[in-house]
């Protein structure tokens, strides 16, 4: 190949991710032309409703999946919680890079740890799964909406609309923007969403010659450890209108995933478990055992969601 194409949404954290990926290509490629094509997805034009009200994860992945369709692109970057459980026939995700810290991080500045709140707080996000964590910590705290990208999110944040806000430490960190972290969110009290932190690189299954040239981005611990997430969410019905945590973590050959989820009844379950992970089906083996947890304590897949296996690419 000599060119290469990434899409990428116009966000400035998305952009960003989109020339990390172009950077470690061009790396490895020194001879290769690579161009990013940015582009405005639904997901970003709708700002007023949440993610779950309108279509969600999709909404972010839509357009970029059609421009590969149609030959404008070669490869897509997505933040891996934005892509969809299940992706159509002609897609794969060819790689999965390194993760960055998935932690929540809690931003304000004027108070500085969660447990400094005070009673009926205004806290500031959309997502159902840190609202729902939220929630079990802090019954009294009043949860108000929280779209747009990061700069807005944090334009609010410093117009006094809220007491603070709960948002990905790897977006902040990517953007050099850390110092706004008043406190990294302990996992025990607020666990990730599926894929945080992690990128995934979308391709069509049948470019294998795209396929093979980003294979030396995959980190394969991070792809053991979202397969097992993903798997578990997909058991469940996993989307953005789901209230879903999930978070594996791996020390040798063992991975550790602790899942929770609120259930219909708006109870928040929580299910963890060990085992020995040295490939892809033991770790969506480990994915499933977790969500048959959860399921034992009559978590049920939410209706209307579709529960077929997601989709890698041929060489994982």
């Amino acid at each position: 190949m000599k060119r290469l194409r990434i899409a990428s949404r116009k966000s400035r954290l998305a952009l960003w991710q989109a020339e990390h990926v172009q950077a470690q290509l061009q790396k490895l490629y020194p001879d290769l032309s690579i161009d990013i094509l940015a582009l405005s997805t639904e997901g970003d034009r709708v700002l007023d409703r949440a993610l779950y009200e309108i279509g969600g994860k999709g909404l972010f992945t839509k357009e970029l999946e059609v421009a590969l369709l149609r030959g404008e692109a070669d490869i897509a970057v997505h933040s891996l919680k934005d892509v969809p459980m299940t992706l159509a026939e002609p897609f794969c995700l060819a790689v999965i890079t390194e993760r960055e810290d998935a932690r929540d991080a809690w931003i304000s500045a004027k108070v500085p740890r969660l447990e400094d709140l005070a009673q009926g707080a205004v806290v500031g996000t959309s997502s159902l799964r840190r609202e729902a964590q939220l929630k079990a910590y802090r019954p009294d705290l009043k949860i108000q909406p929280l779209r747009g990208n990061l700069d807005t999110r944090l334009g609010k944040l410093d117009k006094g609309e809220f007491a603070g806000i709960l948002l990905a430490a790897a977006g902040l960190k990517r953007l050099a923007l850390s110092e706004r972290i008043a406190q990294y969110c302990d996992t025990a009290l607020m666990l990730p969403a599926v894929g945080q932190a992690a990128l995934a690189v979308e391709c069509l299954r049948e470019h294998s010659d795209v396929i093979a040239l980003l294979q030396p981005l995959n980190h394969r611990p991070t792809l053991l450890a979202v397969s097992a997430e993903r798997e578990l969410a997909l058991r469940l019905g996993g989307s953005c209108r789901v209230p879903l945590a999930a978070y594996a973590s791996i020390e040798g050959q063992q991975m550790l995933l602790r899942a929770c989820m609120q259930d219909q009844h708006g109870r928040l379950l929580h299910a963890a478990q060990a085992g020995e992970v040295s490939d892809l089906a033991e770790a969506v083996a480990l994915g499933g055992r977790v969500a048959a947890k959860l399921t034992e304590q009559g978590a049920l897949p939410w209706p209307g969601l579709q529960t077929t296996p997601w989709v890698n690419a041929p060489s994982f």
